[in-house]
């Protein structure tokens, strides 16, 4: 029998783990990061591409139009196979999640007395900027969450006649709650209403198919669970709701031949391209690219299973402490990367939070609430460390 030429590799989740935990050299330290609904540290690879971008810059031989725009466009193939995009023209970078969603606030037409649809508990950058249409007539509706949960049939008994926009978390920032976007998309898509998700706890740690779950506009910044620089935003929207939006701004790059400077009369890009305006944040896309490619090599699948292993254990660990109220649900398809419990009312949150980060654990303290977030590179040891830990802190 012939031989083949290569020696076949049978990656294990170990071996697997391993080769990720390589690429991030915060694991090869005494800390131990679990911080990622924050910010999200920087793999050697994103590190390497953006100094290879100010090298370039500093040495005076970058070729913009040579090297950035594929980047660009990688960025853009990446991102729409990632979120299962119609293509990669209805991705449009941002500066952050903030941005994005102004985007679609400001650029939709909107009468006196028509409504958004939000969590009461939605993190502030998907409330203030419906909060900022008041002054256009529009009222902005709060579905009452004291938990974070934000379920379809919450929605549809908080959906009137006057309802345009519904504005939801993937993922809610504090409990963790994962939301069903599939039912709730398939809910809007049926009475003509927008569905604007807000990703960035989701994208990069759980899957999202926009298509699927008839999501009509997602933003996301990529600091967070996409592992990308700050300033790496982008926004997804359906070329049917691209059709209604009526930009509030314009820049040089929002027309269709952005290099054919004169006479400036030009059409808009047919492509989501045109919220994009003036040059892009080039160091933070070089970076951003790798860190994609990164989890594109791993793969969404694999990754979203490895965090919502480790973190089921993490939740099995800390319900076991005495006190500890679990804020997350329990059932796997109603969390993602978001852990968050609440101690009991005699223990001072503040000195838990402050003995773990004189251990060396990042987390953050939110809203009196202790929240852990790994990553995939995180490790079923990594959540025994800090459930015993978090045991000793509690003392």
């Amino acid at each position: 029998m012939l031989q083949p030429p290569f020696t076949l590799c049978i990656m294990t989740d170990e071996t697997t783990l391993e080769r990720a935990r390589s690429l991030f050299p915060c694991t090869q330290q005494p800390r131990l990061y679990l911080d990622h609904a924050s910010t999200g540290p920087l793999s050697t690879r994103v590190l390497g591409a953006m100094n290879d971008y100010l090298r370039h810059r500093s040495e005076g031989v970058l070729d913009t139009f040579a090297l950035d725009i594929p980047v660009a466009a990688e960025c853009r193939s990446l991102l729409a196979t990632l979120l299962n995009a119609e293509s990669p023209e209805r991705i449009a970078f941002q500066g952050s999640t903030s941005d994005g969603i102004n985007v679609l606030a400001g650029g939709l037409t909107w009468k006196t007395g028509d409504s958004v649809l939000v969590g009461s508990m939605e993190f502030p950058a998907n409330i203030y900027p419906y909060l900022n249409l008041t002054a256009r007539g529009v009222t902005v509706d709060f579905l009452e969450s004291p938990d974070g949960r934000v379920t379809a049939e919450l929605i549809e008994h908080g959906i009137t006649a006057h309802t345009r926009v519904v504005a939801l978390s993937a993922v809610q920032f504090l409990s963790g709650y994962r939301a069903d976007l599939a039912a709730i998309g398939d809910m809007c898509r049926r009475k003509g209403i927008i569905f604007a998700v807000d990703g960035i706890q989701a994208v990069g740690a759980i899957r999202i198919d926009v298509q699927g779950m008839k999501i009509d506009f997602l933003a996301a910044g990529g600091q967070k669970w996409l592992l990308s620089p700050h300033g790496s935003g982008f926004i997804y929207v359906t070329e049917e709701i691209q059709s209604r939006i009526k930009q509030a701004t314009l820049g040089w790059l929002s027309v269709a031949e952005p290099f054919k400077f004169f006479p400036a009369n030009q059409p808009l890009a047919k492509s989501a391209r045109r919220y994009e305006g003036g040059s892009l944040n080039w160091p933070s896309l070089w970076g951003m690219r790798a860190s994609l490619a990164t989890l594109q090599e791993f793969g969404p699948a694999w990754i979203e299973s490895h965090i919502l292993s480790i973190t089921g254990q993490l939740m099995d660990g800390l319900r076991t402490l005495e006190g500890i109220t679990l804020w997350t649900p329990d059932s796997p398809s109603e969390r993602a990367g978001i852990v968050t419990v609440l101690p009991a009312p005699r223990v001072s949150v503040k000195l838990v939070f402050d003995r773990l980060r004189a251990e060396g654990i990042t987390i953050s303290l939110r809203e009196g609430k202790l929240r852990y977030s790994p990553h995939f590179y995180n490790s079923s040891s990594d959540m025994r460390r800090v459930v015993a830990l978090t045991a000793k802190a509690l003392l």
